[in-house]
């Protein structure tokens, strides 16, 4: 299923996107509530959700005529990996990590699909990475790897857009990763029956028309079961935490000549399981 937060003008609700309607979500499990797309995860109702599919008086909306919000738009922690496939690392004249590189980001960087996101004013060095991200399904502290993978609620893009010239005046690189609308993601959560095997999942990602990135998640130095068990050693992860796993090479800081983003641009990030993100830029 492709798990969604929609809003059709009365506020955010929790939604299943189905070819081109809007299924609303608690209103498929007959449930007057009209909790939030985290809550029906934490609450263990997805393959309830699931079950209850092809009741045709369930209310639906055509795609068209909702809005499409970050498909987790509260989440607990955003969680980012730095350095986390090899070419990437390369790239940037450094060696493949030995353990996972983390930093975070925050609830003020999350944008939806087809959002513009403006350019911060402290930066003209913005720099596109497209990333897969999972979200967690349940409370999961100290989980073994062999388990990881039964905590993953689903699977979608994010743009971790980075402000380099903050990112990198100090060791610590948050400054550059943290300004409004940095995380645009979606369009949907992609349980991971219809997203595939988490390590073949395929990302591209496309400025202006042309191809800048593309690669697979058989690539991670730190695949989707290593990262999930890690960070589950180092704090208690809960529902609907997002865990957004790199980039690949190719990203505009290391080009030569350098490519940043600037007002107009347009960012398209594909999968064949997960959707297409788009982005533009304004200034």
């Amino acid at each position: 299923m492709r798990l969604v937060t929609y809003d059709a003008g009365d506020g955010p609700r929790a939604g299943v996107l189905e070819d081109e309607r809007v299924v609303d979500a608690w209103a498929a499990l007959g449930e007057p509530h009209r909790g939030s797309l985290r809550e029906l995860i934490a609450g263990g109702h997805v393959d309830d959700l699931r079950a209850s599919f092809g009741n045709t008086g369930t209310p639906a909306h055509p795609r068209g005529s909702v809005s499409l919000l970050p498909p987790i738009p509260d989440p607990d922690k955003i969680v980012c990996i730095g350095l986390n496939y090899v070419k990437h690392a390369a790239e940037g004249g450094f060696e493949p990590p030995e353990s996972p590189t983390i930093f975070a980001k925050y609830r003020n960087a999350l944008a939806p699909a087809g959002s513009t996101v403006l350019l911060p004013r402290n930066s003209r060095k913005v720099d596109y990475e497209a990333e897969v991200a999972f979200v967690l399904g349940r409370q999961a502290k100290g989980v073994d790897e062999a388990q990881a993978l039964d905590y993953v609620a689903g699977y979608t893009l994010l743009n971790d857009l980075s402000a380099r010239n903050l990112q990198f005046a100090t060791p610590q690189w948050m400054s550059g990763k943290v300004f409004d609308g940095s995380a645009p993601c979606g369009p949907a959560l992609v349980t991971p029956d219809e997203a595939g095997p988490h390590d073949a999942i395929e990302i591209k990602l496309t400025l202006n028309g042309k191809q800048m990135q593309a690669d697979s998640t058989a690539n991670l130095i730190f695949g989707v079961p290593q990262l999930l068990a890690h960070l589950s050693s180092l704090m208690t992860l809960e529902p609907g935490d997002i865990v957004s796993t790199g980039t690949p090479d190719g990203v505009g800081s290391l080009r030569d000549p350098k490519v940043w983003l600037a007002k107009g641009d347009e960012i398209s990030i594909e999968s064949p399981t997960l959707g297409r993100l788009d982005t533009k830029i304004s200034a």
